[in-house]
């Protein structure tokens, strides 16, 4: 029976950017619908190779997440707040746009 000894923390899923393949750390989530279409829209906050901390705005339809602009309606903006409140690291991230 093989044993490992590597102590090497669990990496989290991977996300392709421009910048090359980053590591997701955190996700809101906001589970939208337009008649029959269902979708989300999320905020990761990414991780790339060399630690720079990335912040990427998708929607998503099947689990997939999908470029193209992001758009939400105002009246949803309170449920990410509520998202944003289970994902800490990503709130405070996003809370330095309001800094100088």
């Amino acid at each position: 029976m093989a044993t490992s000894t590597d102590k090497t923390p669990a990496k989290g899923p991977l996300a392709a950017t421009p910048w090359g393949a980053a590591e997701l750390l955190e996700e809101a989530t906001v589970a939208q619908r337009v008649g029959d279409r269902r979708f989300s829209v999320v905020v990761q906050l990414l991780e790339a190779p060399g630690g720079e901390r990335l912040i990427r705005f998708a929607y998503t339809t099947h689990g997939s997440a999908r470029r193209g602009p992001v758009t939400m309606r105002a009246r949803d903006l309170e449920r990410l707040r509520a998202a944003l409140e289970r994902v800490p690291v990503l709130r405070e991230a996003l809370g330095a746009l309001g800094r100088p």
